[in-house]
């Protein structure tokens, strides 16, 4: 229990004693003091005052003497600033927290809860190879997953990947028209850029007989329908869906052209999933709810002969979810596979990590879900993301003014390697070593750039920002991290015999960073419950700053005393354990020695 919940406790037991009437924690704040008062944590009083008829002062003066008389171990004293009662922390308690959680590596993590949470994330088409918008849905939703577990969530990681449709063919009739039987190996081409290729190819191809049938006297609109280019990609989507031999085993192969560069990328981002769907195999699903929600008036069928839910008493409107001809619409899909995850894994919590152009989409399908009495509809969540633009504005893969996710991983690790040989401090590395270094660090620069920010915003990516070993950046903690390493590794004899006691006297940024350091486990906690790694990557960021001031202003290696040597190799042990939990919750490799 953290220090911030033992002074809650202690504050409600005080004041049931006191005044005999029941408190509970949201009877009164409990806020870090501020920096120009003494005292570490500060009850705030006024929300106190009219249940209880007392005045700041006595209130203040009554609860502080109680807290000191029940809770010696944990407050040596206290001071009341108008409403406000300051407590200070005992250093005993500190050195206590020292002494047993320096190189605990369980320090952070949360009982084990009886819940199951699935996460569903990436999303991939497989007309394109992953882009830097897929990076942050990745990292969001590993992140997310990771945190989960620490918080003693059974998860479950999921992926559905859109491999059908008419973005699917224009792909596919590109690649027959343009490509001569060329392949991702015959041409040395990475198969999801090889295939992405072609989607741009269509792209290019579309616009110059759209251009051409304008020029020849047709409208816009019409030419955008009767360019040969689009209804032979609509002729091969009924292809496709009639279960033609020859347009099957074209899709088949250039979807594992792209399944075998996804592969590599998920590998080389730390990405991965204990389940992935298919959209070929689900997105049939639904139609057989549908008829029920019929049956039961939840749907209602037009003239036409097509299926929709009237949502306008929820703020919505009509949503069509069966076309007149009988076929699937993406919502359809959505419900049928948001049963199907249920009934093969009976989660309490399903968490949709979707960029927030699908806001709508996501209301209207819990929404449906409830109506329709689906179980685990009132556990979908939809963790909507802002979208990663450019100093140049957002991207567009049609156009191919997209940044693919290897070639932005490529020119990260360039980066690293420019910024890492400025340093000058790895001339006695070995080349493999320099290689996974400058992938550790790029990585971890990529990663902790895009988490650092509240998921829900929108971003804009600088790669020259992010590897910055002296900023707001995942390789100044790297570096943090690496340079307290060496401090253990030249100094680990002395942590085998202890002899610092609980009350070894604190200097104020000592203290200040136990202070920090303690706090690890409520960060955790609360990353979790609102579904937002940033947290987790400022308060790290924090911890690395604390350690950063605290090292140059007082030495480890040549202490005033012995005691003082010890105590500031155990901050340093517990500094670079919290660094190294919270960079791995987030994906983030943390080097030895840089």
């Amino acid at each position: 229990m953290s220090i911030q919940k033992i002074i809650q406790q202690a504050t409600i037991d005080c004041l049931e004693s006191l005044y005999g009437k029941s408190f509970t924690a949201k009877d009164f704040q409990i806020n870090k003091t501020k920096p120009e008062f003494t005292g570490d944590y500060t009850i705030v009083l006024f929300s106190l005052l009219k249940p209880l008829s007392k005045s700041p002062d006595a209130l203040g003066k009554e609860l502080g003497e109680a807290l000191l008389k029940s809770q010696p171990e944990f407050v040596s004293s206290y001071n009341l600033i108008k409403g406000f009662l300051n407590l200070v922390v005992s250093d005993n308690y500190w050195n206590s927290i020292l002494l047993s959680k320096n190189n605990d590596h369980c320090f952070g993590t949360g009982a084990k809860k009886e819940r199951r949470v699935m996460i569903e994330y990436s999303s991939p088409n497989t007309n394109k190879p992953l882009h830097l918008g897929h990076l942050r849905n990745n990292f969001l939703g590993w992140s997310i997953a990771e945190i989960f577990k620490a918080n003693g969530y059974d998860i479950v990681k999921s992926c559905i990947v859109n491999d059908r449709g008419i973005h699917i063919c224009k792909s596919m009739i590109a690649w027959k028209l343009f490509a001569n039987g060329a392949t991702p190996q015959s041409t040395g081409t990475k198969g999801d850029h090889f295939v992405g290729d072609y989607y741009v190819k269509f792209n290019d191809a579309y616009k110059a007989e759209v251009e051409r049938l304008v020029h020849e006297g047709c409208s816009k609109e019409v030419a955008e329908k009767e360019a040969p280019i689009m209804k032979a990609t609509q002729q091969m989507l009924l292809n496709w869906e009639a279960g033609d031999p020859e347009t099957l085993a074209l899709w088949k192969t250039m979807n594992e052209w792209v399944y075998e560069g996804f592969n590599v990328t998920y590998k080389r981002i730390g990405s991965d999933f204990d389940k992935t769907y298919y959209e070929s195999n689900t997105y049939l699903l639904g139609k057989e709810i549908v008829h029920k929600g019929l049956d039961k008036q939840i749907f209602f069928r037009k003239e036409d002969g097509s299926v929709w839910i009237d949502l306008t008493e929820d703020g919505l409107d009509e949503k069509i979810v069966q076309r007149k001809d009988g076929t699937s619409v993406y919502i359809t899909q959505d419900i049928g596979l948001a049963l199907q995850k249920y009934e093969e894994y009976q989660m309490d919590q399903s968490i949709y990590v979707i960029g927030d152009e699908q806001n709508y989409h996501m209301n209207v399908l819990q929404l449906i879900c409830k109506k329709l009495n689906l179980p685990n509809a009132n556990g979908i969540y939809h963790l909507s993301y802002g979208m990663v633009e450019l100093p140049t504005g957002k991207m567009k893969s049609r156009e191919g003014t997209v940044v693919d996710a290897d070639d932005l991983l490529d020119e990260m690790e360039r980066v690293a390697q420019q910024k890492t040989e400025e340093l000058g401090k790895v001339n006695d590395f070995q080349p493999e070593e320099l290689k996974e270094l400058y992938k550790t660090l790029s990585s971890g620069a990529l990663k902790f750039y895009l988490l650092r920010v509240d998921p829900k915003k929108k971003m804009i990516f600088n790669p020259e920002e992010s590897i910055d070993f002296h900023g707001y950046t995942g390789p100044f903690i790297q570096y943090t991290y690496a340079r307290i390493q060496s401090i253990l590794r030249k100094q680990s004899g002395i942590l085998t015999g202890p002899v610092l006691s609980s009350a070894t006297p604190l200097l104020k940024l000592e203290k200040e960073l136990i202070m920090a350091l303690e706090h690890y486990p409520v960060v955790v906690e609360q990353a979790c419950q609102e579904l937002d790694p940033s947290h987790l990557a400022n308060y790290i960021y924090h911890i690395a700053k604390t350690y950063n001031s605290f090292y140059a202003e007082h030495s480890v290696m040549n202490a005033e005393t012995e005691e003082k040597k010890q105590l500031r190799l155990l901050m340093c042990r517990f500094t670079a354990n919290v660094i190294a939990s919270g960079m791995k919750l987030m994906g983030i490799k943390v080097p030895e020695r840089m």
